[in-house]
């Protein structure tokens, strides 16, 4: 019997729209997405390895005892290069003072951290920044010096405008236009007011995003202001901090941030965009609500949710590559300890999303725990550095802390092994 014309078999039709979304989705990496020359292709690890350059550059600062007001440890790990070639890394808490041994007190073959006079544990500042050469070497560190002794850079935010005993951290910063259209540049440093806590927030109740305006070349403290105070949030697992990465796209910087849930296995990524020489204008951001971008912070929401083995860690790190978004994170989510060990990579056609993964998976060399068991070092914070591309694959790097050995605190196996808590550096291969 012939078949009628005009007329389509239901068989037929499911064919051709699976074919139509193989097409879509084939076409995908071949179509440039927000105006970018570029085109948009899935991005999946392909390979990694260390970069020890970098690694043993720090070590070499850290060890070097010829000053000893200067960094012998820190995280964070964010960098920016400015405008004269230099490269100015962004720590948070930061340890000064002396490197002594190995060995150290336990008898390891460490180095480890102690006061200058030899006594008692290493000072501890909020925030410090370290000068670095084109390369990416360290050479000076920038801290303020007060009669009191050595503090941070960033000063903890005065009691009118938060508890007792809050800080700053930096996270991610730009150079930009002092204002829309200005030749003048200036460097804006994004800020985590947070405050003290217990329980869940061991590392602080988060409050507010800030932007610090430094000077250049000198790097002088201008001003710092706020532009998102989540404190009026009820619950501070709710309130998100902007500044983890931050990536300039034409005529926009995308800030992406974070919350800090306690109920879920990971965080949330949100996002907002300022126009470039704004940074510092509270009014001038607007965050994506999943439709647009409104100005009230409150009506963001996430661009990758936090969803069985989806999510964020505390801290990621976002990165372009040709005309694609990437995301990378510790393994937040991955289950029986993994997010401790492990990073993975999400991809996007834009900032906002759709995200997809997780992709792959970088494991990553880590010292000897003082308890003599890996599992207990952990490797979180993983930042992109894309201005150092002399080299192929991307420059990624790594913090690495221990939870310290069963019923001791972290912070005394730090001082005692200078290893930990210090960056290493590693190259990624990407692939579609």
């Amino acid at each position: 019997m012939s078949r009628p014309v005009g007329r389509v078999s239901r068989r037929t039709a499911v064919l051709a729209a699976l074919l139509v979304a193989t097409v879509v989705t084939a076409v995908l990496g071949t179509v440039p997405t927000d105006g970018n020359a570029a085109p948009c292709a899935a991005r999946k690890i392909a390979s990694w390895a260390p970069e020890p350059r970098l690694t043993n550059a720090f070590a070499r600062y850290g060890d070097d005892n010829s000053r000893l007001d200067d960094w012998t440890g820190g995280d964070g790990t964010h960098s920016v290069r400015l405008p004269d070639g230099r490269t100015l890394w962004l720590f948070s808490d930061t340890f000064l003072d002396r490197v002594q041994g190995p060995p150290n007190p336990k008898g390891q073959p460490h180095s480890w951290r102690r006061k200058a006079d030899g006594g008692g544990p290493p000072g501890l500042l909020r925030n410090s920044l370290v000068v670095a050469d084109p390369s990416g070497r360290p050479y000076r560190t920038l801290i303020r010096r007060t009669p009191a002794g050595p503090a941070g850079y960033f000063p903890d935010p005065p009691r009118a405008h938060g508890p007792a005993g809050a800080w700053r951290w930096p996270v991610a910063a730009r150079v930009e236009p002092c204002t829309p259209g200005s030749s003048e540049r200036v460097l804006r440093v994004l800020l985590w007011n947070r405050s003290p806590g217990t329980g869940p927030w061991l590392f602080g109740e988060p409050r507010s995003t800030e932007v610090a305006t430094l000077s250049l070349p000198r790097l002088r403290l201008e001003r710092v202001t706020t532009v998102a105070d989540r404190t009026a949030v009820p619950d501070p697992g709710a309130r998100v901090l902007y500044g983890t990465a931050a990536v300039q796209e034409g005529r926009y910087t995308y800030v992406y941030g974070g919350d800090a849930p306690t109920g879920r296995p990971a965080a949330q990524a949100y996002l907002a965009r300022v126009p470039a020489g704004r940074l510092a204008e509270a009014r001038a951001w607007r965050y994506w609500d999943g439709h647009g971008w409104r100005a009230d912070a409150g009506r963001a929401v996430p661009v990758l949710r936090s969803t069985g083995r989806r999510g964020v860690g505390s801290a990621y790190t976002v990165v372009r590559d040709g005309g694609t978004w990437v995301l990378f994170t510790m393994d937040a989510a991955g289950a029986g300890g993994r997010g401790l060990a492990t990073l993975t990579s999400y991809w996007s056609c834009t900032a906002h999303g759709p995200w997809h993964g997780p992709n792959g998976a970088i494991t990553p060399p880590r010292p000897p725990d003082p308890a003599d068991s890996e599992e207990r070092t952990a490797v979180y914070n993983p930042q992109a550095h894309p201005e150092f591309t002399g080299r192929p694959g991307l420059l990624l790097s790594y913090d690495v802390n221990t939870l310290g050995p069963p019923g001791s605190p972290a912070t005394g196996a730090v001082n005692d092994d200078v290893t930990l808590y210090r960056p290493r550096f590693l190259r990624v291969r990407m692939t579609t």
